[in-house]
């Protein structure tokens, strides 16, 4: 089977949760598997080294897991308008992967999580775009065709599936949200698939 990496951050779980749905929408595609991953936080200090594995969750990405894809779905919690630090931390990293191609003509699409509906959602999105395309990525959306993208009274966008936590930080997608979420996955995956045969 071939395996969709599904790799995000998350803090309060909110983007986990997104992650999961976006999963379920992959494997609704035949021939199709999602491979759920995270990137480690990272400190203004280092006191010790990160353990090998999070304790919970999703094991911790490697250069494997993005060289085995046949495509990505990535994902950040949104800080200020734009994606979370250990994101970005793990994107600057990838020289040695950008160089080489790794993740050159595979489709990629995001997701993203905020506190309010105007905080930074679409953004967020935008911008974790930008070093995907420098990968050689091809950017998979959801289209209108999905007629929840046009009456969604919370997250979801054209430029990827997003969740409103609120005040008070709720995790737990909408329905709508979810929808949409699982509605990128199978147009990732299908797409990964097409580009397969």
């Amino acid at each position: 089977m071939a395996e969709i990496l599904v790799l995000y951050y998350s803090r309060g779980g909110s983007v986990a949760r997104l992650a999961r749905q976006i999963a379920r929408g992959v494997e609704e595609v035949p021939g199709m598997q999602a491979r759920l991953r995270t990137v480690p936080p990272v400190a203004a200090v280092t006191q010790q080294a990160a353990p090998p594995v999070p304790e919970d969750g999703a094991p911790y990405v490697t250069s494997a897991d993005l060289a085995e894809c046949a495509g990505l779905a990535l994902g950040s919690p949104t800080r200020f308008g734009n994606m979370a630090a250990p994101v970005k931390h793990f994107l600057d990293g990838l020289g040695g992967e950008w160089a080489s191609g790794v993740l050159a003509g595979k489709p990629a699409a995001v997701f993203t999580s905020t506190a309010t509906l105007h905080g930074g959602q679409e953004s967020t999105l935008l911008t974790m775009h930008v070093p995907l395309l420098h990968h050689g990525c091809m950017i998979v959306g959801i289209p209108y065709t999905e007629p929840l993208l046009s009456s969604t009274r919370s997250g979801g966008t054209p430029y990827g599936a997003s969740h409103v936590a609120g005040g008070d930080d709720d995790p737990q997608p909408t329905g709508e949200e979810a929808v949409l979420a699982r509605a990128l996955g199978r147009r990732l995956a299908d797409i990964a698939a097409r580009l397969a045969r």
